[in-house]
């Protein structure tokens, strides 16, 4: 349970230099991973926590879009500031070379031959990249592989 001693740790820290912002948005994930754990009754492991961080930094990425479609750029550019917040806590991203070469050992441990295995692909990849790649984008160079 070392990500959820790291949270509560920066949250103390962050009380003690009376960072708002950093405050919230720690408190914000606590509470988020909180109320996944009384949702589904379980106490979560590190992944699950990453994979709630995860899904937090998305959502904030997509809000600071919508802030930027709509001309406001002090709502944009607080949820950027929570978006730096929360990855403190994730691992360090996967480099393209580290992250082709996963989809390589993926498609050759699935015998991976055409798009009707990207399930089985995405399966396989999807614990070992979990809060240090975009899904989104790796769904992508899997299909273009596919169809190679």
């Amino acid at each position: 349970m070392a990500l959820i001693d790291d949270l509560k740790s920066a949250q103390k820290d962050a009380m003690r230099a009376k960072e708002k912002l950093r405050l919230g948005t720690i408190r914000m994930a606590l509470a988020a991973i909180k109320q996944k754990e009384i949702d589904e009754q379980i106490t979560l492991d590190d992944a699950t926590i990453l994979a709630v961080l995860t899904k937090m930094v998305k959502q904030r990425q997509d809000a600071a879009a919508q802030f930027d479609a709509a001309d406001r750029k002090e709502l944009a550019d607080k949820e950027r500031e929570e978006i730096t917040y929360i990855e403190d806590f994730l691992p360090q991203p996967l480099t393209d070379d580290e992250l082709n070469s996963l989809i390589d050992d993926a498609m050759a441990s699935t015998g991976a031959s055409g798009m009707q295995d990207m399930g089985k692909v995405m399966g396989v990849l999807k614990p070992k990249v979990q809060g240090r790649a975009d899904m989104g984008a790796l769904s992508g160079k899997i299909k273009a592989r596919l169809n190679a």
